[in-house]
């Protein structure tokens, strides 16, 4: 027999930002007390509005199964004396099992008689176990932030203002605070915000329906984006659906009602960037845009409630979005008046960091490192990427990206843009701040790519040098997500760049703000760049002996290593690749003695594996050359592989420890020209077996 939950908890508004992981949290919470108190359910669903968190749970069995259990205790030998009367021992055990000594048995087991107690319990019902399981979710719900009201203990994200709480049309009987449970939830705060009583999930659904109120959220976004759709071919355009906006707005409401609304084209003169930055992130707009991707004079605005007089809303919309967009236009206008040089003077009363200086100081120790890169990968980007350098950080101090924070780096390009400064410098000044997140996307141009590895290096050393080093999960300078930046342009440009180089310069530029040794600021920083390469890789799908093996060498070309550890995933793949290992392993193993600096005399060859393993290291030896210059590795491999045969025949016909000083030598020597060919590649050692 099985039966139906509702949960509801009516609140104040959450944010929106909230609601996803507290839904979430919300069914898994519930998912895993019905499994700890060992009782069934089919199926455990959530919704919510900002109003309201819900879970409908069907199928839920009517009591918990009943439990068997066997309870070991002592030895027979020690639970009973001679006379067959039980010792402290047993009734200590029984005592502590809440049986009498006589429900104790005897059972055999390969390690002789033992006694045992064995209990059979029975399910509880359901009904009386939930108030404790619903109280218990409520109160574990996470959120980023929750609070207290009036002078009770509870805290949750909002204050609570009703629970309904139904099991097989019956109420829950609990108090959460100053809440008790019934049957009874309130509709649409505006349109309908008298009392309902419920009976059940379809009540319920029914309920919110006639109510105003599109519980499933996933309802309310289907029916917010056809909306946008509707209303922008309406305007001759398409809707900017941005994902993460229409997730946000999908829970400011609890039901949608959108109107399409219009602004001058004057407007339009602005950048593209700062109307659309002006309508989503400060008012949760949609723009309108036309076939090519620009803005029209429209916009679709997402309110909760339906109106009799649509126009008083619209006008209501317009009027607040004007307002905005006339305080942009007027610091877009004040910030020509100042050119961009200015601007960059004007960091010098911009404090970046109390120990590393001014945002102007940071400045011109990343644009040295950058011509540095500049100067080593392409003399031909200096100019560009000095100027660059010199004023991507500009804009910080404009009018605009004070007022749209948001617009940094966006601003500085089209002031530049603006002032006729060459295409590779404003493309790079945006892109320098590329990647800003996990999976942006990446600075297109070079000039744009060095600076941003030059601005995002000196902030990791720069912190490194004055021990602001990451710990835990605290990491306030978001030196992992830098150092990932640098890694990802590195390895998607290809830059044959060496970071123990780039890592040196960015630290001597630091003379007078480090507090620490150059050599261990160095150290360190080459030891989290391995530490954020491992994981990245290992998070793609990389094996992780892999990845060590490879980095274990170094990474201070990270494309090569990249490539090396592609290439040894690869191969070990390969149904050779592990014996193959394995004789590396014995070559190395041999060498751990000493590798001797003696070449191979043939003359010294007496055996016949001495002269084919010879006779084939001297056959694939160049090709392996050439191919690992040409970073060819898995073709190296594969060459290399061919040699495992000549390896084995070696080991099992040589003894390569001879009493012939002058032999072992020799032997030692050939051993360590067949290491050769893949030392460099990767520490072998480090391999496990499949």
């Amino acid at each position: 027999m099985s039966d139906e939950l509702l949960l509801e908890i009516g609140t104040e508004e959450i944010p929106a930002a909230f609601m996803p992981d507290a839904l979430a949290a919300l069914q898994q919470l519930m998912e895993n007390e019905l499994a700890a108190r060992r009782i069934g359910v089919s199926a455990v669903e959530t919704f919510g509005t900002p109003r309201r968190l819900v879970l409908a749970a069907t199928g839920l069995a009517a009591a918990q199964t009943d439990l068997s259990v066997e309870k070991m205790g002592p030895a027979k030998s020690i639970a009973f004396d001679a006379d067959g009367n039980p010792t402290k021992a047993a009734l200590g055990f029984a005592k502590g099992q809440g049986i009498d000594i006589s429900q104790v048995t005897i059972v055999s087991t390969d390690k002789g008689e033992y006694i045992c107690a064995k209990k059979h319990e029975t399910g509880a019902a359901t009904g009386s176990l939930l108030p404790d399981i619903l109280s218990k979710v409520i109160s574990q719900l996470p959120f980023p932030k929750s609070m207290r009201w009036k002078d009770m203990d509870v805290r949750f994200a909002r204050p609570i203002h009703w629970i309904v709480a139904l099991f097989g049309g019956a109420v829950v009987p609990f108090t959460y605070g100053n809440v008790t449970s019934g049957d009874t939830t309130r509709g649409h705060r505006f349109m309908a915000p008298g009392p309902v009583k419920v009976s059940g999930i379809a009540s319920y659904r029914a309920a919110m329906d006639k109510s105003c109120v599109v519980i499933d959220q996933q309802e309310r976004k289907a029916m917010i984006a056809a909306k946008l759709n509707e209303l922008a071919a309406q305007a001759g355009g398409t809707a900017d659906i941005d994902e993460k906006l229409l997730q946000e707005v999908m829970f400011l409401i609890e039901a949608p009602y959108p109107v399409l609304c219009s602004f001058e084209k004057e407007y339009l003169e602005l950048p593209k960037e700062v109307l659309v930055t002006t309508m989503k992130k400060h008012q949760k707009y949609f723009p309108v845009l036309d076939a090519q991707g620009k803005p029209l004079n429209h916009f679709i605005a997402v309110n909760n409630t339906a109106v009799k007089d649509p126009s008083v809303v619209i006008n209501g919309h317009e009027r607040v979005l004007r307002a905005r967009l006339s305080d942009a236009r007027f610091f877009y206008a004040e910030d020509q008046k100042k050119s961009l040089p200015t601007l960059t003077e004007s960091l010098k009363n911009v404090l970046y960091q109390k120990q590393l200086g001014t945002s102007f100081e940071k400045m011109e120790r990343f644009r040295a490192l950058a011509v540095h890169i500049a100067s080593v990968f392409n003399p031909g980007l200096k100019d560009s990427v000095e100027r660059a350098a010199y004023l991507c950080k500009a804009d910080l101090v404009s009018e605009m990206v004070g007022e749209f924070p948001e617009l940094q780096g966006i601003m500085g390009r089209e002031y530049a843009r603006l002032a006729a400064e060459p295409e590779a410098v404003y493309q790079a000044i945006f892109e320098h701040y590329l990647p800003r997140f996990a999976g942006d996307e990446l600075p297109a141009g070079d000039t744009g790519a060095i600076v941003s590895i030059a601005d995002k290096l000196d902030t990791i050393a720069g912190c490194f040098s004055i021990g602001l080093v990451p710990t835990g999960t605290a990491d306030p300078y978001a030196l992992r997500r830098q150092c990932l930046g640098i890694i990802n342009i590195i390895v998607n440009k290809n830059y044959n760049l060496s970071l123990s180089d780039l890592v040196e310069t960015a630290a001597g530029l630091l003379e007078g703000k480090s507090t620490r040794p150059m050599d261990e600021v160095c150290a360190d920083v080459l030891s989290f760049f391995s530490g954020r390469l491992s994981n990245m890789l290992t998070s793609q799908g990389f094996s992780y002996d892999v990845v060590d093996a490879v980095l274990a060498l170094g990474i201070d070309n990270i494309p090569d290593s990249a490539s090396r550890i592609e290439a040894l995933q690869q191969m070990k793949k390969d149904p050779d690749f592990e014996a193959l290992s394995i004789a590396f392993k014995r070559v190395v193993n041999i060498l751990k003695a000493g590798t001797p600096e003696a070449v191979v005399e043939t003359g010294l060859f007496e055996h016949d594996a001495e002269r084919a393993l010879f006779d084939k290291y001297l056959e694939i030896r160049d090709t392996v050359i050439t191919l690992m210059k040409q970073r060819r590795y898995v073709d190296a491999l594969k060459l290399v592989a061919t040699i495992r045969a000549a390896v084995d025949g070696f080991f099992d016909s040589v003894l390569v420890m001879a009493d012939d000083a002058g032999v072992r030598q020799n032997r030692c020597a050939l051993l360590g020209a067949i290491a050769s060919l893949f030392t460099g590649f990767a520490d072998f050692s480090k391999i496990a077996a499949e």
